[in-house]
C-alpha cells in the first residue's frame, strides 16, 4: 500500500482544515481500499498495482459522472465531481505527457512488429500492461489508433 501510505495523514489534515470536498474524496479512497482489502481474493493487503487500478477506477467514475452532469447542464454537480477526481488523481504516479506516451507506444509497435490496424488490440494490450498507472486506457487506445493509421 505504498502509494496510499499517507492516506490517513491526508484525512486528518482535511478534517482539521474542514475541507469537505477533499474529505469526501479521501473517504471514497479509504472506503474502496477497505472493500478491496476485505474481499475474498486479498489477504488484508493490496499491492501497489491494485491500488493504482483502484484509484484509476475512482477517477474514471468521477470524470464520467461529471461528464453526464455537464450534458444535463448541472455544473453545480459536475464541478465537485471534477474536483474530487483531481484529488484522487494526485495519489497516482505522474502521468506521461503526450510526447512520452507517443514514444513509448512507438517503441512497443516497433518491437512487436505490428503491421497495421488489424493488430491494434494486441498493441493496446501490451501498452496497457507496460504503461499501467502512467496513462489512462482511453489515451493509450487513441494514441495507438493514431500511430497505426
Amino acid at each position: 500500500m505504498g502509494i496510499l501510505s499517507n492516506l490517513n495523514e491526508e484525512l486528518k489534515k482535511a478534517m482539521l482544515a474542514k475541507d469537505s470536498l477533499k474529505l469526501d474524496a479521501l473517504r471514497a479512497i479509504k472506503s474502496a481500499v477497505l472493500i478491496a482489502q476485505t474481499s475474498g481474493k486479498n489477504s488484508g493487503e493490496i499491492s501497489d498495482e491494485e491500488s493504482i487500478q483502484l484509484l484509476q477506477r475512482l477517477v474514471k467514475q468521477r470524470r464520467d459522472s461529471a461528464l453526464l452532469f455537464r450534458e444535463q447542464n448541472r455544473a453545480d454537480l459536475a464541478d465537485p465531481e471534477e474536483d474530487q477526481a483531481e484529488i484522487i488523481a494526485s495519489f497516482l504516479p505522474p502521468q506521461l505527457s503526450d510526447d512520452e506516451l507517443k514514444n513509448q507506444i512507438q517503441i512497443i509497435i516497433t518491437n512487436s512488429g505490428v503491421s497495421g490496424m488489424k493488430d491494434m488490440g494486441k498493441v493496446i494490450g501490451m501498452a496497457s500492461k507496460q504503461l499501467a498507472g502512467k496513462a489512462e486506457g482511453k489515451r493509450i487506445a487513441d494514441m495507438v489508433k493514431q500511430l497505426l493509421n
